[in-house]
């Protein structure tokens, strides 16, 4: 009997709570939407495996099985997302599977990338104001970037106990594009606007896209050094797949090592989220603001496509400016969509990818940016709380009338 009730407290019923059973909802209802509604599947489908996962209670000490145990199977796998190693080799998938042909063929397209990420920047400023410290502030912020291996590289640099909350907010974000994105461009767009066609994009000729994830490389990586990692991943898969010559390491990427990395990278995510790690007022804000940052990019996107028709000759449809958040292709399609509600023969798929992929580049040099910046501050934060600290226990020891001493 002794063995028996040993073994009935040892089981997840005897642990289980309130929070746990909510957290393993949330994987459930993550799983419907992606088999129901068919938002990001490929993303929805392994994170909320690994919330349920993830959230099976046990008796801690008794046996390594969470992410956060050491020496476990699960700490294992998550070691390629706690120490950003996943993130670019999603990058390098996508380089190999992106054509930056209709974002050569009209470069202005790429100031509407530039444009979105206002979002990122605003709600950095915003999670200062709720008390986030400026690198939590700069990993919550890169969420309106909407690039979940994005946020989740910057979040390994410099917020780590943030990891799982701002994960799933970006990716959660991210699946529901069609939802956020459509009332915001209808908002802030006339028909008029919505009916603008845009003109065939020209032929980009194959040394042009062979140049050009060299040359978009440096750029990048000489304004900021830090997205090196990020950028020189997407450009690497892009040139491979560009030269021609290396066709079958970029099938790879494109299919193979992508799809592994997304299978590990989501269910990991998921499990890491326990629900007394997650289920906290800051998780919360982090949740408000993630919804802010995407909905400020959108916008961002948006108002520069109108500010820049007050300037151009040939007009562009300011949907456009709605894909310039880094979610490919989800947002283009979401142009697409919104824009054939008002004319079925307006094709805007093709332009909107240019601003698409033009956020993707922008996402990761906005992060690289934060990272160079806060990255560089936080050790001296840190040293400094430490002085103060122990400053602070030194006077706890001394007679009174001498602690002015000491802290001099």
């Amino acid at each position: 009997m002794d063995i028996f009730w040993d073994f009935l407290n040892s089981t997840g019923f005897a642990s289980m709570t309130l929070l746990h059973a909510l957290m393993i909802l949330i994987g459930i209802v993550f799983i419907t939407l992606a088999i129901t509604k068919h938002y990001e599947p490929l993303l929805l489908i392994p994170i909320g495996m690994g919330i349920i996962v993830g959230n099976i209670p046990y008796q801690a000490g008794t046996m390594p099985l969470s992410v956060y145990d050491q020496g476990s199977v699960m700490s294992y796998l998550y070691f390629g997302v706690s120490q950003g190693i996943f993130p670019p080799l999603v990058f390098l998938g996508i380089g190999a599977m992106t054509d930056f042909s209709t974002m050569l063929s009209n470069p202005k397209l790429v100031l509407l990338g530039a444009a979105a990420q206002i979002g990122v920047f605003l709600t950095f400023l915003g999670a200062l104001w709720l008390g986030f410290s400026p690198a939590q502030s700069g990993s919550i912020g890169i969420i309106g970037g909407a690039d979940g291996p994005t946020a989740i590289f910057l979040a390994t640099q410099l917020a780590p106990e943030l990891l799982g909350a701002i994960a799933i907010a970006a990716y959660s974000y991210m699946a529901l594009v069609p939802v956020i994105q459509p009332p915001i461009m209808k908002l802030l767009t006339t028909r008029e606007e919505r009916l603008i066609r845009m003109a065939p994009p020209r032929e980009v000729s194959r040394r042009e896209r062979i140049l050009f994830p060299i040359v978009a490389f440096l750029i990048c990586a000489l304004i900021a050094p830090a997205s090196i990692v990020l950028i020189g991943m997407l450009f690497f898969g892009n040139l491979m797949k560009e030269s021609t010559v290396t066709e079958r390491l970029a099938d790879n990427a494109r299919n193979a090592l992508i799809d592994i990395v997304t299978i590990l990278l989501g269910f990991c995510v998921g499990a890491s989220t326990k629900s007394e790690m997650f289920l906290t007022a800051d998780s919360l804000k982090i949740f408000g603001l993630g919804a802010l940052a995407f909905a400020i990019a959108t916008a961002g996107g948006l108002i520069g496509a109108k500010l820049m028709n007050l300037f151009l000759k040939e007009k562009i449809n300011p949907l456009i400016g709605a894909a310039g958040v880094s979610a490919v292709p989800d947002s283009a399609r979401v142009v697409q969509m919104v824009g054939q509600e008002e004319d079925p023969n307006n094709h805007l798929l093709m332009h909107a990818m240019a601003p698409n992929v033009a956020g993707v580049i922008g996402s990761a040099v906005a992060a690289g940016v934060l990272w160079s910046v806060l990255g560089a501050t936080t050790p001296e934060i840190n040293q400094a709380t430490e002085v103060s600290n122990s400053t602070d226990r030194m006077t706890q020891h001394v007679p009174s009338g001498t602690s002015g001493r000491v802290r001099q």
